[in-house]
């Protein structure tokens, strides 16, 4: 049997990995400023997060959802202080996209509604409701698609408002800095007014912060820079450091009730034994002050460096738009100085590194991008 070919790949085996360093089946040395697509949130290898998975697989690896799991509530409880959102209840699943997917449902159950907001260039998952939701026609089978999905212009407050006019909102879906789409960030003007329009109209305000979220724009939600509160946020990818985890925290006046939403592993023993140990590491080192700190540097010292069209983002979670002509510099980069980045089309250079990314490691990134815009 062979793989199903969808991935396009490097020719890399990575075999190690400790911090922000990866090294491969021959032992060259890679600064990873991916992350594996934003995941790896603590560092590679951390020892408290091994300690924690290991001791757990010891007791206990899987049961289900129909016996008492007190880390359930040990990860909620923490969730809640190191977020901020503690009147808030969490449910817990598998991926990003299957938050999103529950997050879309639960507001339509909510509110009894069906029209879903979201925006060009957004980026919510693969999942059926969720690619609905996400602007790539691409990967929207048939059986996908539905009316139920308005399309809005990114920061178009006058067609917001007229699309709450024509329709019956069942919820807005907003990306606080979209990932895919390039690395945008969501005015907190347009968020507040989101949040306006969703109390008038009865409608859930959903926070994707499956890639923004978790303390990479410099607070713990993206969204939070707005300062004002989601009914729902979405959550994974740096949720479990590698491990896969997923969830949404939910406003206290959504009511739950049994058989509303359900998942066979998600929130299961070592997930939550994962969870909890980012969210202990990132107590405990302060990687979201470190993530805006390191990430202020970062863009500060990119805005003088030559030929970049424009540098967007917050924090750890950054967009370096290139001219065409200097497409090329992303492989240069990996190939060359052996520096992991991530991609947005059409030449959008995404730097998505762990939080605990450290100035020495950004000058390291900045002396080799410097060298290649220059030549």
């Amino acid at each position: 049997m062979k793989l199903f070919d969808v991935y396009p790949i490097n020719d890399i085996t990575i075999e190690k990995a400790a911090g922000s360093n990866v090294w491969d089946d021959k032992g060259t040395q890679y600064l990873d400023l991916y992350g594996g697509h934003a995941v790896i949130s603590i560092g590679h290898t951390h020892p408290h997060y091994v300690q924690r998975l290991t001791e757990q697989l010891h007791k206990v690896g899987f049961y289900s959802n129909s016996i008492k799991i007190p880390l359930q509530q040990q990860l909620a409880e923490k969730l809640g202080k190191v977020s901020g959102k503690g009147d808030y209840q969490l449910f817990l699943c598998n991926s990003g996209a299957e938050a999103n997917e529950n997050a879309l449902k639960l507001a339509s159950f909510h509110n009894g509604k069906k029209k879903v907001i979201a925006f060009r260039k957004s980026f919510h998952g693969r999942t059926s409701l969720a690619v609905a939701a996400t602007d790539n026609p691409k990967i929207v089978a048939p059986v996908n698609e539905t009316d139920n999905v308005v399309f809005l212009p990114w920061e178009d407050q006058q067609a917001l408002e007229a699309a709450f006019r024509q329709h019956a909102v069942s919820s807005v879906i907003i990306e606080g800095i979209q990932g895919v789409g390039g690395i945008n960030v969501a005015s907190e003007s347009f968020l507040r007014r989101i949040r306006s329009l969703c109390d008038t109209h009865n409608a859930v305000f959903i926070a994707d912060s499956v890639q923004c979220g978790y303390g990479r724009s410099g607070k713990f939600f993206s969204h939070d820079h707005a300062g004002v509160n989601a009914d729902i946020y979405t959550m994974a990818k740096g949720m479990g450091n590698g491990f896969p985890i997923g969830g949404i925290i939910i406003a206290p006046h959504i009511q739950a009730s049994y058989g509303l939403l359900g998942t066979t592993f998600g929130g299961n023993h070592l997930a939550c034994a994962a969870a909890l140990a980012v969210l202990e590491v990132i107590e405990q080192e302060q990687l979201i002050q470190n993530a805006q700190q390191v990430g202020n540097y970062l863009m500060t010292q990119l805005a003088t460096l030559p030929h970049i069209k424009e540098v967007r983002g917050r924090g750890l979670m950054i967009g370096i738009e290139l001219p065409e002509a200097l497409n090329h510099i992303r492989k240069e980069l990996l190939f060359k100085h052996k520096i992991f980045t991530g991609e947005a089309k059409p030449n959008v250079i995404r730097l998505l590194p762990s939080l605990a990314l450290t100035q020495l490691q950004a000058d390291q990134f900045l002396a080799a991008f410097r060298e290649e815009l220059t030549k």
